[in-house]
């Protein structure tokens, strides 16, 4: 009979990359988890796992079992926290991913204390600006600034966020400041590569209006794009989670083209048809009572 033991361990032991930090991990000696690893592949007949002074990787069979036994220990660790939240009390493993500056500015702050009133909670916080697939990769929920296209989603709003056209005083003296939309045609322009150049999109009364600028610099981070646009490299339209604070100090200026660019909001969206845990509602909530509404880092209030 395959021991429950023996594929936490292997789980542990690959996710770790090595037996020794699996036995941390696990708070066991590395002894007792080497014992668990080969009477597991006694059990199934096959070697899992390549064994050097180094490191482990992955046999063919190992990677076709790593797949299964995620799954058996992911609904194990949560059959144990449905169990301690019918008790009352938030507990077992959670993984979100979360961009990068967002992550690092509001999220984080806001997360940690959370946290500490809640112990049992074993968070994997995912900080990546790249777009990642929450269903194929295993997430409980993504953090998400801007619309939530997949259907494969469930997106519960977190907070407003205003989206703002800014610049620095030092390149506005050079170039001039735009009054108008047409006036941006002729200005440089700081673009979020991943949303593509299309992403200036102003709402007027008579629909969304994209303008594209002469591309100065395209950067898939929102900490180097708004460096850029301090540094007056030219204009960039940044969420106010990012610009407010530069634009408190003096280091960035909002323009006024007479439109606002099109408002968005902070979501956290978990896969469907996966019913969200107790814990993961409290985060949400958490969080919205700690973004307020509007959002402490809007600089208009």
């Amino acid at each position: 009979m395959i021991k429950i033991e023996g594929i936490a361990a292997f789980v542990a032991a690959v996710e770790s990359g090595s037996v020794s930090q699996a036995a941390r991990r696990l708070r066991m000696s590395k002894s007792v988890v080497s014992e668990r690893l080969a009477d597991l592949e006694k059990t199934l007949g096959g070697m899992l796992l390549h064994r050097t002074t180094r490191k482990l990787t992955l046999t063919q069979d190992g990677t076709a079992f790593m797949e299964r036994a995620l799954r058996i220990v992911h609904e194990i660790e949560e059959a144990a926290a449905d169990m301690a939240e019918r008790r009352g009390t938030l507990a077992g493993p959670l993984r979100i991913a979360a961009p990068v500056t967002f992550g690092r500015m509001h999220l984080g702050p806001a997360l940690y204390p959370f946290l500490a009133a809640h112990p049992e909670i074993a968070l994997t916080l995912d900080i990546d600006d790249r777009r990642v697939d929450a269903s194929s990769e295993g997430y409980d929920a993504i953090i998400r600034h801007g619309p939530i296209a997949d259907s494969r989603l469930v997106a519960w709003k977190l907070s407003r966020s205003r989206r703002l056209l800014t610049a620095s005083p030092a390149y506005l003296d050079r170039h001039g400041t735009p009054a108008a939309l047409s006036d941006l045609d002729e200005h440089r322009g700081l673009f979020y590569t991943n949303r593509g150049i299309a992403d200036w999109r102003f709402q007027t009364p008579t629909g969304a209006i994209v303008v594209r600028a002469k591309l100065a610099m395209g950067v898939n981070n929102g900490d180097m794009l708004r460096d850029a646009a301090i540094a007056g490299l030219g204009i960039a339209l940044l969420p106010s989670f990012i610009a407010g604070p530069a634009i408190r100090e003096g280091k960035l200026v909002e323009i006024d083209v007479g439109y606002r660019p099109e408002a968005e909001s902070v979501y956290m969206a978990h896969p469907q048809g996966r019913h969200p845990s107790a814990k993961l509602r409290a985060i949400a909530d958490h969080l919205k009572k700690a973004f307020g509404d509007p959002p402490y880092w809007d600089p208009a209030g």
